[in-house]
């Protein structure tokens, strides 16, 4: 690992009896970037314990977004970078994907906000480490998908839409089971999502027990369950007649909307909302600040979508045509606070035209 833009800190004296304890150590390394922290926990008991209380009381760990880039004109040329906001730092993960098992080079994708996948002609790879450090490859399901949405939804991946040649049925769900190591064939789609079957058209959110998936034009919603291997809905998640454009995400144990208001030349604002799935009801918990609303439009002053990455109590916003600037966003108790940060690998010249794939996640 590499870390980028790093501002350093204060030396550290090996000696136990340093004049530096207490209260005053945990506020100084409350302000030492994360990974530096495991050097910190070396010097000595009270060090370590001085790490331990600044993690737990002062500056928590915080997910960390996760940007992969692949070459297009060589795709097996990828590398990583990472930005902690506990740290306010980017660190560089090179050719950490090269060890992706498989067979055939083929594009990284992403349709929520902790996994990627790679679909080949023998088989799926994925990966669920917040770093991506570790794939697994399993048999492919039985349809060839372009574009399909690839959720966990516990022990399950469910694949679904994208398809070509399945009967004719672009609504397929195929789920595989990570316990057995078996693909089995669900119910398809609703009708409904016939012209929107893919994840260009659909945001997806998962938890342990259940998969919301959302056209982002509309806001029309179904959920789908894994032990039942059914669709419910439709439900309309647009708290706001306004709203023209939505995605959803768990972060942690609440599902969260954020929905762009107005119209893609003239956007009033972004709004977050937590929904309650038994009644379908919403709970508004924010709303961006104007001046990054202004960032997050970019330079064109359009926003025509948006991708929400959700983890813990944590959101990051980015404008798909213009991803300049990351807006990200931290849920509280009673209030949101709100920042950015530039995206690293748009703002560098040597990642210009390779392709980007965002996630994020605890670290």
């Amino acid at each position: 690992m590499r870390i980028i833009e790093s501002k350093g800190y204060m030396g550290m004296q090996e000696e136990d009896d340093s004049p530096i304890h207490g209260d005053l150590l945990e506020f100084i390394l409350a302000r030492v970037p994360l990974i530096d922290l495991a050097c910190a926990c070396q010097v000595s008991k009270l060090w370590e314990y001085a790490v331990s209380s600044s993690l737990l009381h002062l500056n928590k760990v915080k997910p960390w977004l996760v940007i992969q880039t692949q070459c297009m004109r060589s795709l097996n040329e990828k590398t990583a970078y990472a930005y902690d906001p506990r740290s306010n730092i980017w660190i560089e993960i090179a050719n950490q994907l090269s060890s992706s098992p498989t067979k055939y080079v083929s594009i990284i994708r992403s349709s929520n906000s902790n996994q990627l996948y790679v679909f080949s002609l023998t088989g799926l790879s994925f990966s669920a480490d917040p770093l991506h450090l570790t794939w697994r490859r399993v048999a492919p399901p039985v349809a060839w998908r372009v574009d399909p949405i690839v959720a966990f939804i516990g022990s399950h991946i469910v694949v679904a839409g994208g398809a070509l040649g399945f009967e004719d049925n672009p609504l397929a769900v195929e789920m595989y089971d990570m316990e057995t190591s078996h693909w089995s064939t669900c119910q398809s789609m609703p009708d409904t999502l016939k012209h929107s079957a893919a994840s260009t058209w659909l945001s997806v959110a998962a938890n342990q027990n259940t998969m919301y998936v959302i056209e982002k034009a509309s806001g029309i919603a179904y959920s789908f369950s894994p032990q039942t291997k059914a669709w419910s809905g439709p439900y309309d998640l647009r708290p706001d007649p306004t709203v023209f454009f939505s995605a959803v995400g768990f972060a942690g144990d609440d599902l969260i909307l954020a929905g762009v208001m107005g119209h893609a030349q003239s956007v009033k604002t972004l709004k977050l909302w937590k929904i309650k799935p038994e009644a379908m009801e919403f709970e508004q918990i924010g709303e961006i600040p104007c001046e990054l609303l202004e960032k997050l439009k970019g330079e064109a002053s359009e926003l025509s979508s948006i991708s929400l990455l959700t983890a813990k109590n944590f959101v990051y916003i980015y404008n798909n045509s213009d991803p300049v600037e990351i807006i990200l966003c931290e849920i509280g108790a009673g209030e949101c606070e709100w920042g950015s940060v530039k995206n690293l690998v748009v703002n560098d010249e040597r990642r210009i035209g390779e392709r980007m794939v965002m996630s994020c996640g605890m670290c």
